[in-house]
């Protein structure tokens, strides 16, 4: 009799679980949305608007020094909270573009995503490149359109302009009564009732309006006729344009819902949070390069698909990120490290609630945890009860930028060697060592993240450093091929002072232009370079 009561606590564990990632364009209001929606959950009890130079009560997701002052997320935050008997995870991602590689990794831990979209600026760029690899992956995608109390494109132009530069079906499941100064509230089409705000309690869930039909006359007289009426006649058309809600269709990525709101000013947020839990898909199978594994498995499996150092600079710790995948993840239980092939196992795994870390027992399928590492994961190892899995699809990027870095401080060359050492391990970068003369190069997806290396080393290593431009086109790793002796003992004498060994010790080539790449891969045929170190 336990042992049923144990599968069914287990199964139920696995179908309250709601993992999705929130991704846009810099500055939609990606992080006041996971703001809010921990407001709403009840996690915090005071939300921080995240705002450039000018943060009062900092938001609980941007926790990093650098983030407080530039008011832009450069790391993704892993947080959760209970609405309704579910456990709700977030990963709130970078928007910005220099920091891509962070989200699509991300996007490897996540079931389902919202995209938020700016009402004045529409749909932008880095928020087609997000939504195209959720479509390739076939993520079940809900969008808020943000912000409707500033003036911006019409809610019909904005649906438009998502299903055609973003290749969305779309459903409305809210809609705005009025937009910017004339904006009075949210029609719920899922709920079918209308809720009106006053726009004054931004940092807190106050009471607003609400009527439960929209026959009530009352509604009239609080929005107005001219209101009343252009209400009635969108919903109509609403009605006739878009289909009908259907969550399997959702589930598979072939219909996306829509929800208006402004997460600064808690318009809509709830009713987005309402219908997501009802909605969004519980933790899903993920496929390895062994086979498909399934969550309600009894068999532990898990992947690291972020590590961050310095979670607290106090403490020098260094968190690799874990989603759990199948099984039951148990503190002071060992795991196999597949890739080490070792046993390890963890005395205080974390799970993150709002801004607390807290040890956790036990985690199921569709949790994130935080376990204390000293340099033993790297992004992509797998961790398992015993099964060698490897699981597919966590990217690595060729660096475009390139920087020599310099010790700008000879007492602090072991901080710096350390913070290098560490930063690196993140996969904010890549750290690459000149065969000739030892000297090391740091090369980026975006320029903006050498501030935040440089940033970061003071301030939580203590060390300096400057950087010195390079010119190299790309980075390629070298793979000899059966019988490519020969080549590749002439490719390292002519190219000597363009080798240097990544952070494994796997030997790279840094090309100074795509001609020359050309030139050398035709001159060496028994050679082949890779874009990527995983070949």
């Amino acid at each position: 009799m336990v042992g049923i009561f144990a599968v069914m606590s287990f199964l139920e564990e696995i179908a309250r679980r709601r993992t999705f990632g929130i991704i846009s364009h810099p500055d939609a209001g990606k992080t006041t949305l996971t703001e809010k929606l921990l407001l709403f959950g009840g996690a915090i009890q005071e939300a921080g608007a995240v705002k450039s130079n000018k943060i009062k009560k900092t938001a609980t997701s941007d926790f990093m020094e650098i983030e407080r002052q530039r008011g832009i997320s450069v790391a993704t935050s892993v947080l959760a909270f209970l609405y309704k008997d579910k456990k709700i995870n977030i990963l709130d991602t970078p928007g910005h573009k220099d920091f891509a590689e962070d989200t699509y990794r991300t996007l490897t831990a996540v079931d389902s995503v919202i995209v938020v979209i700016d009402v004045a600026k529409g749909v932008e760029a880095q928020t087609e490149k997000l939504v195209e690899v959720c479509r390739m992956r076939s993520i079940p995608i809900i969008v808020f359109i943000n912000k409707l109390d500033r003036e911006g494109k019409d809610a019909f132009d904005l649906l438009d302009e998502v299903e055609q530069k973003l290749g969305l079906t779309t459903v409305p499941l809210s809609f705005p009564i009025g937009m910017g100064y004339s904006f009075q509230g949210i029609y719920n089409v899922w709920k079918e009732n209308i809720q009106l705000f006053d726009g004054d309690s931004k940092t807190k869930i106050g009471a607003s309006a609400s009527f439960d039909s929209l026959e009530d006359p009352a509604l009239e007289t609080a929005i107005g006729k001219t209101a009343k009426e252009t209400l009635d006649e969108e919903l109509e058309l609403v009605r006739e344009v878009y289909p009908r809600f259907d969550r399997e269709a959702y589930l598979n990525g072939n219909q996306h819902p829509v929800f208006f709101g402004s997460a600064l000013n808690n318009f809509g947020v709830q009713e987005l949070l309402d219908c997501f839990v009802d909605i969004a898909p519980p933790p899903q199978p993920k496929s390895s390069e062994e086979r498909r594994i399934e969550p309600d498995e009894d068999a532990f499996a898990g992947f690291v698909f972020k590590i961050h150092a310095n979670m607290d600079p106090k403490h020098r710790d260094r968190l690799a990120f874990i989603k759990i995948v199948s099984g039951t993840f148990a503190r002071n239980v060992p795991y196999l490290h597949v890739r080490h092939q070792k046993k390890l196992k963890f005395s205080s795994p974390n799970a993150f609630f709002a801004d607390k870390k807290e040890i956790v027992d036990v985690s199921y399928p569709g949790d994130i945890v935080g376990l204390h590492d000293t340099g033993n994961f790297k992004i992509g190892d797998t961790l398992t009860s015993g099964e060698q899995i490897h699981f597919k699809g966590i990217p690595s990027f060729s660096p475009e930028h390139f920087r020599y870095i310099n010790n700008a401080d000879p007492m602090k060359a072991k901080q710096l060697n350390k913070g290098i050492d560490q930063l690196m391990d993140e996969g904010v970068a890549q750290l690459f060592t000149l065969e000739l003369n030892g000297r090391k190069i740091v090369g980026t997806v975006g320029a903006l993240q050498f501030d935040v290396i440089q940033y970061r080393l003071e301030h939580e290593y203590g060390a300096s450093c400057t950087y010195e431009n390079l010119n190299v086109h790309k980075a390629c790793w070298v793979e000899v091929q059966e019988g490519g002796e020969a080549d590749f003992a002439g490719f390292k004498q002519t190219k000597a002072k363009f080798l240097a060994k990544d952070k494994q010790g796997q030997l790279v080539f840094l090309a100074d232009s795509a001609f020359s790449l050309q030139m050398t891969a035709s001159k060496y045929p028994g050679i082949r370079f890779h874009a990527t170190s995983e070949f």
